[in-house]
């Protein structure tokens, strides 16, 4: 195999400014690419060169092979780098990347296919005396097969798209009548997210734990692994928070963990980065015995900065070391592990309003310096609708897990971004968890807590105290030309009252001034706008209710918008039905996700403008409801 010179990152964000970064060192040479979206972004400005290749959208830009392996040869590559998501998984990708005489930094095209569709992929692993989770695997799609072999394997059953990952086109059915509609939404978000809705079904785990297996080939026929992570704390099968090594792991479940994940790399000749995810059943605390093959994914994982930080290596550089064709770099006795590490997903989205993505610009970006930060986006930049809502991840390595859990918990408090919202305060309080921090967790750990995980923040005393010193800093600063303003303590017939009152979310509050209060970090946003920042989350203030609060009219009317831009999926109602708060009104996909949106209250609905398929953007009206009589 020739020596890489030259490498093509086919992603963007901060995939790609990792994978730049491990090439910069080894003295390699680094070709980005954009599309329109992405023009000013930060990982096309750090590399050597870079190529445009199209509009916004993914599906004409980074999922065009051709438009990647053209650019790479007009900037002189000689090899490519997939990141994950997008082509990463491609085989027919990796198989164009090598026709081009260009070098694929990744594993066998042969190898991808093996393990892309599930059914097949369990199939396999189990003749490789891999252990698999009892379900069904059949090419019968049928709703009425799929369904009978749901009642055989009992409720409650899991079903997963055949293709792709990432919890998409994933659903738990409890019971036998929830099935085919759970069974729709499948097929549709799988072939939305994959084109391709088969699926496959897996006895439901009550007690499960996401527990996977970095593993390493080469060309000479050596398998390696990195030690296992441990990524249960996950939201709607989306990982969440993941870490090195497994919590409660023995030296025997290790083994056999261990020692399963190389043999489905051999199973399959596997060359280059891959990672084994098994399911355990944790009821009884990790056991050999309770732990079963899920899949492979074969790339790099968002998560694989846990494993670099508990080994001292880098995987992006063993990757290029030998898809060049060089031998491991080291062997299984010669790999140690050190202390604890833990990864926090940082996502722009608004945790306590249902997680919807946040975009727009990134007016302010601070993020802490003491912990490892990988991130694809920078104060002055902005999130956009057209991927992945990952705008960083945080990294926190210790000699113990309690120390590593301390140190991430307290550099997620310290995330500030404004006015895009995030998930930091969402991620401290998981961390601070009592349960967690014991290891007592499964992958339904956080929906068993969502009403107090992502309940609305409320501002401590101390972010009162900011917001009101910096109130009334303005006033002093010749902003208060209303003499009125100045009157605050005054009322007829009451009680005198001391401190500031502004507005935040609305409500009028009370913001006293504190003599001894911590400090705070505040910014002045336009018109007068306070915001405080306080364990990673931003408190805004004003000295007068938005519009909306002063116009009766334009609160409380019914009309249920689109949120961000985005695509029809499913419409659940139509004009005439009476609809209960909460209930499913419009499905709405945007940054890869489908998002339901719910009716504010109950009522009647008045009207449906939206359209089963039609592209929508931010503020469209959806539905719009009366108040039921």
């Amino acid at each position: 195999m020739a020596k890489i010179t030259s490498i093509l990152v086919a992603n963007r964000g901060e995939i790609a400014r990792r994978v730049f970064a491990t090439a910069h060192r080894m003295g390699l040479s680094t070709v980005a690419v954009f599309s329109d979206a992405d023009a000013e972004a930060p990982h096309v400005r750090e590399a050597d060169a870079a190529v445009h290749i199209g509009p916004a959208a993914a599906r004409e830009s980074y999922l065009v092979p051709e438009k990647i392996i053209a650019a790479a040869r007009a900037a002189g590559a000689d090899a490519i780098h997939p990141g994950y998501g997008f082509l990463s998984e491609n085989a027919e990708f990796a198989e164009m990347v090598a026709k081009a005489g260009l070098t694929w930094i990744g594993p066998p095209p042969s190898a991808i296919r093996a393990m892309g569709l599930k059914d097949a992929a369990k199939a396999l692993m189990a003749n490789a005396g891999v252990p698999v989770t009892p379900g069904y695997l059949g090419e019968d799609q049928g709703e009425d097969t799929l369904k009978r072999e749901a009642d055989r394997i009992g409720y409650p059953v899991l079903i997963k798209a055949v293709a792709g990952g990432g919890g998409k086109g994933m659903r738990k059915v409890e019971k036998a009548g929830e099935f085919a509609a759970a069974l729709a939404a499948a097929k549709r978000e799988a072939k939305a997210a994959f084109g391709d809705d088969r699926v496959l079904l897996e006895t439901y785990v009550t007690r499960p734990r996401h527990i996977e297996v970095q593993v390493f080939g080469d060309s000479q026929g050596e398998v390696v692994h990195l030690f296992e992570r441990d990524c249960s704390l996950q939201r709607r099968h989306q990982k969440v928070i993941e870490e090195a090594p497994a919590p409660g792991m023995d030296a025997a479940t290790r083994e056999a963990v261990a020692a399963a994940a190389v043999r489905a790399a051999k199973a399959v000749d596997y060359v280059g980065a891959g990672t084994v995810e098994f399911i355990a059943d944790a009821s009884q605390g990790l056991r050999p015995d309770r732990i079963w093959f899920m899949e492979m994914n074969t790339r790099l994982q968002v998560e694989h900065p846990v494993t670099e930080m508990v080994t001292g290596l880098d995987l992006v550089e063993w990757q290029i070391r030998v898809a060049q064709g060089e031998p491991l770099p080291l062997r299984q006795d010669e790999i140690t592990l050190t202390g604890h590490a833990v990864e926090a997903r940082l996502y722009a989205e608004s945790p306590a309003n249902g997680f919807l993505p946040s975009i727009g610009p990134l007016d302010h970006f601070r993020l802490p310096e003491f912990v490892r930060v990988d991130s694809g986006v920078e104060e002055g930049g902005e999130v956009t609708p057209f991927y992945d809502p990952m705008i960083a991840k945080l990294v926190a390595h210790g000699p113990t897990r309690e120390a590593a859990l301390s140190q991430l918990a307290e550099a997620c408090d310290e995330v500030e971004v404004w006015p895009v919202k995030t998930n930091a305060g969402f991620l401290a309080r998981c961390l601070e968890e009592p349960d967690f921090i014991a290891g007592d967790v499964d992958t339904g750990f956080i929906e068993r807590r969502l009403e107090t995980l992502a309940a609305p923040p409320e501002p401590s005393p101390a972010a009162l105290s900011a917001a009101a010193d910096a109130a009334t800093l303005n006033l002093k600063e010749g902003e208060a030309d209303d003499p009125w303003k100045g009157l605050f303590g005054f009322r007829l017939n009451a009680e005198p009252q001391t401190g500031v009152r502004l507005f935040a979310n609305g409500q009028a509050v009370i913001c006293d001034s504190l003599p001894d209060a911590p400090d705070r970090s505040v910014l002045i946003g336009e018109e007068g706008e306070i915001v405080v920042f306080e364990a990673g989350e931003a408190f805004a203030f004003r000295d007068h209710p938005p519009a909306a609060d002063l116009d009766p009219s334009a609160a409380g009317d019914g009309q249920v918008r689109a949120p961000m831009p985005g695509k029809v999926t499913q419409v659940s109602v139509k004009a005439g039905d009476t609809v209960a708060k909460g209930q499913a009104l419009v499905t709405l996909e945007a940054m890869k996700m489908e998002h339901a949106l719910t009716a504010p209250f109950d009522g009647k609905v008045e009207e449906v403008a939206a359209s089963l398929g039609a592209q929508v953007s931010e503020g469209t009206l959806l539905v719009r409801l009366a108040t039921a009589d």
